[in-house]
């Protein structure tokens, strides 16, 4: 994956989130749809984090969430280094961070609608994308990072 592309992720991943969460908003309070017998569509309210943890703790949250955007941001160059699998991995906790952000500034609670029978917590497209690209980017830093190319002047 090319580092122009990185960007590209963050924004889709925001926007298929954002969406999605419309149409919840939109289409599912008060009204779950079964889609297959084990998974429904549900809407809820999550003020806290995944499995109910820590409800009611909305403010907290949006401010560690914030900050967790601005250390991924600021440590960007030096995870990109480490290749393909990073820099995507990144891109994918990135954009699920602002999308479930946005929540909580917008709602004061993060929209959640996936609810599969078998799993104890109803979530959405944006912690999908944190806990794929969380696992990505733990795989892609074990690995060395790449040298710098010659005659980069410092930068990656």
């Amino acid at each position: 994956m090319s580092k122009f592309t990185a960007p590209a992720v963050v924004l889709s991943l925001f926007l298929a989130d954002r969406a999605s969460k419309a149409w919840a908003l939109g289409s599912l309070i008060g009204r779950p749809v079964e889609v297959l017998p084990f998974f429904h569509l549900t809407y809820a309210e999550n003020t806290g984090v995944a499995f109910g943890m820590f409800r009611d703790s909305n403010l907290f949250f949006m401010i560690f969430s914030a900050v967790l955007v601005a250390v991924l941001l600021y440590l960007r160059r030096k995870i990109e280094r480490h290749g393909a699998l990073a820099r995507f991995g990144l891109a994918l906790v990135l954009g699920g961070a602002l999308g479930n952000l946005y929540d909580r500034i917008a709602y004061g609670f993060v929209v959640d609608y996936f609810d599969f029978s078998f799993f104890p917590a109803v979530f959405n497209v944006a912690d999908s994308g944190i806990t794929v690209g969380a696992a990505l980017l733990a795989l892609g830093v074990k690995d060395e990072p790449k040298p710098k190319p010659a005659g980069s002047g410092g930068k990656p």
